[in-house]
């Protein structure tokens, strides 16, 4: 043990006790002062300290490891300095006995995170690797502190009990699994025999696999599937790769992009992939909220007419011995999360070849019963979509993970403190960074703010988002269309044009929401279960909030926005603007000012169609929600025109709600399929409905009964 000085605030600089002794000008006293207060902690620096000039006392190997161990932390705490070799210091940096895995899978033909591995150990100290003959000459040198090609390490026990056990079974007797060298490689500290891993080597196409799943960049992309009504745009080929990669290998994954990145077409092109090289064996089970379930219809008659597509929803659908042979007949089943739970035991009766998971976010409390359902169900591969795996907790992460690969991070008491706590709570980065090379595997999330994305993206993006009506929606709209057709049918002229008019406003406030018929519409009880609109709204408003986007609503009817507006305050925890007809001229500038130029500004902006559509500059929204349609595009294009115009720097995307299995849906499809003869003929807002007979107006207005959500 050698003295000296060491300067404050910069340890590195040090004179020797022999450099104070020779120069008087050093300060001799600071050193004895300093020996006289380390002398009382250890005794044999007192010793040293009976001659003069002392510069260091002799240690046996025995002494100095009681050093290290119990004493050199005392010194500190009293403000002493203490250097220690480099390795021989308690902590992180501590060099222990480890050892090194080589490892391969036992059976290539099926790889799965579940699969054993045929491996063997070999102990090392850093870099080197021990023989037995040269790990016994350590042990022969009866010294607890040894040196191995310059590496100072301190043998204990239990290390020295669990290398000689390696050595005596050559080969791991314990059982190892793919799952368990993913965690090798994504968490440093790993303990396996007893002893530190400090190094792990795959071969064959255990290596493969951990190439691919630690790095997304080397995957090798697949051909898009021939039958796919549309072109992937390039990370979207990459998405579909990447989820038939996992397939393959039995693992689950969850493809979490931004919203408005196409997960619903990756999700499609897999599926149809999966089709064509005639391993769609068994049907797929699609779960997504109620009021998405006619979108997804919609996208795969759009994109994959090939795949035979059942919704199991509403009063009608099939149960027990009759679902289970129906499903045979399809390649897609469609339902939604209450309904897994409510008909758990018929879906239970098929073996089903894989389960996608929409909006996955809605298991994120794993005791939730819908959740418990969905993960009791028997499924081949296992996907999860959702633009917000983690909302509010990490526990949510955990509940996406666990249903993708079952125990993969633990029970939720061991995630919780392994994991969840430290991060949470103390905002652990060293936890974090091993949380995230674990999840990294099964996660794919692309951010439209990355620019190798965003190139790929049309500067405005329009799509129609297909809500379904309520079981009270539905019933008030087949009512008030019996009634005002019989109504309509015994007028004509002016009175008849009037009437319709009047049906056609009734029953657009009827697909925002019931409350809309009501002669002072107000918040109520069950108030978002009532509209499917509504539900949506609510959902897709979450998703861009938690982003950090901003959007604005357009609606037609001003009741409708004096509603929405405390309603998405309380819902969404912010606050909300709503400009409409009677809004003040100065009140009307300060709300765009605000939303427009103030950093933390409400992120919702809902407007009347003809207060707002016009006039405004309102370029900070990245998002245009129109809840319900003026069926003049040029209209519902000049509104969209407030964020999409000279100054915007985002991508827009353009949300058009419609209520499938109405009047909405038909109309839309209509102008869709004669858009420029639309634009002639549906100038005048909806005047051209009108001019059609009684039987064509209720082939319009008639209620597809087999599409309502359920309650």
């Amino acid at each position: 043990m050698q003295y000296g000085l060491q300067a404050l605030g910069n340890a590195a600089s040090i004179v020797t006790a022999d450099q104070v002794w020779q120069d008087p000008s050093q300060p001799q006293e600071i050193l004895l002062k300093g020996l006289g207060l380390a002398s009382r902690l250890y005794e044999p620096i007192g010793e040293s300290l009976g001659g003069p000039q002392p510069c260091g006392c002799p240690l046996d190997a025995i002494q100095a490891y009681e050093f290290i161990r119990s004493v050199a932390w005392q010194l500190r705490d009293k403000g002493l300095g203490v250097i220690l070799p480099e390795g021989l210091g308690a902590g992180s940096n501590e060099v222990r006995l480890g050892i090194k895995i080589s490892a391969q899978v036992k059976d290539e033909s099926r790889l799965n995170l579940q699969s054993l591995l045929q491996y063997n150990l070999a102990v090392a100290v850093g870099e080197t690797t021990l023989t037995e003959r040269e790990f016994q000459d350590l042990l022969a040198r009866r010294s607890p502190l040894v040196e191995v090609n310059g590496q100072w390490l301190a043998l204990q026990p239990t290390d020295v009990r669990a290398a000689q056990e390696i050595y005596q079974t050559k080969i791991g007797e314990q059982p190892l699994r793919v799952e368990d060298a993913l965690r090798l490689g994504a968490e440093s500290g790993q303990v396996f025999a007893k002893l530190p891993v400090i190094g792990f080597e795959a071969s064959g196409a255990l290596r493969e696999l951990l190439d691919h799943l630690t790095n997304n960049e080397s995957l090798k992309l697949i051909e898009p599937p021939d039958s796919l009504q549309g072109t992937l745009r390039p990370y979207q080929h990459k998405g579909m790769s990447w989820l038939s990669f996992l397939q393959k290998w039995g693992l689950g994954a969850c493809l979490a992009d931004d919203m408005g990145l196409g997960k619903t077409i990756q999700a499609i092109a897999f599926l149809l992939t999966l089709q064509e090289n005639k391993k769609l064996t068994q049907p797929v089970l699609l779960v997504c909220p109620t009021s998405v379930v006619s979108n997804w219809e919609r996208e795969i008659s759009k994109f994959a007419p090939s795949l035979k597509t059942l919704i199991h929803h509403g009063d009608r659908r099939a149960k027990g011995k009759t679902f289970a042979s129906t499903a045979q007949q399809y390649d897609v089943i469609l339902t939604s999360y209450s309904l897994v739970f409510r008909d758990q035991k018929d879906l239970a009766t098929v073996s089903w070849q894989g389960v996608i998971l929409d909006e996955a976010q809605n298991i994120k409390n794993p005791q939730a019963k819908q959740s418990q359902a969905v993960r009791a169900l028997d499924s081949g591969f296992r996907i999860a979509l959702t633009g917000t795996p983690v909302e509010n907790r990490l526990k949510e992460l955990w509940s996406i993970l666990d249903f993708l690969n079952p125990n993969f991070l633990g029970t939720q008491q061991f995630f919780q403190r392994r994991f969840a706590i430290p991060i949470e709570k103390y905002g652990d980065r060293q936890t974090l960074q091993s949380l995230r090379k674990l999840t990294q595997p099964f996660i794919l999330r692309r951010l439209k703010t990355d620019k190798t994305i965003i190139q790929d993206l049309p500067e405005k993006q329009e799509m129609e988002v297909f809500c379904s009506l309520s079981k009270d929606q539905a019933n008030l709209y087949q009512k008030l269309v019996d009634e005002s057709l019989a109504e309509i049918e015994n007028t004509d002229g002016i009175q008849r044009r009037g009437l319709i008019l009047t049906l056609l406003l009734r029953l657009k406030q009827l697909c925002n929401h019931p409350v809309l018929l009501q002669s002072k519409p107000k918040l109520g009880k069950n108030f978002a279960p009532r509209s499917g609109k509504l539900l949506r709204l609510e959902e897709m408003l979450e998703e861009l909030i938690s982003e950090g986007d901003r959007a604005l609503i357009f609606t037609q009817f001003s009741e409708w926005g004096k509603l929405l507006q405390p309603y998405l305050q309380e819902r969404l925890g912010q606050d909300v603007l709503f400009l409409y007809g009677a809004t003040r001229r100065e009140t009307r500038q300060q709300m765009c000012d605000r939303f427009q130029n103030d950093p933390n500004g409400p992120p919702i902006f809902i407007l009347s169609l003809k207060a707002g559509g016009t006039g405004l500059n309102l370029t900070r929204a990245n998002h245009v929600f129109h809840v319900d349609r003026w069926w003049n595009p040029a209209v519902e294009d000049q509104a969209t025109d407030r964020a999409f115009r000279i100054g915007q720097k985002q991508n827009v995307q353009v949300h058009k709600f419609v209520s499938t299995g109405t009047l909405e849906e038909k109309i839309s499809a209509m102008i869709a399929s004669k858009k420029e003869l639309a634009e002639q003929t549906v100038d005048t807002g909806e005047n051209w409905l009108t001019e059609l007979d009684t039987n064509q107006l209720r082939d319009l207005l008639l209620l597809e009964r087999d599409r309502l959500m359920e309650e």
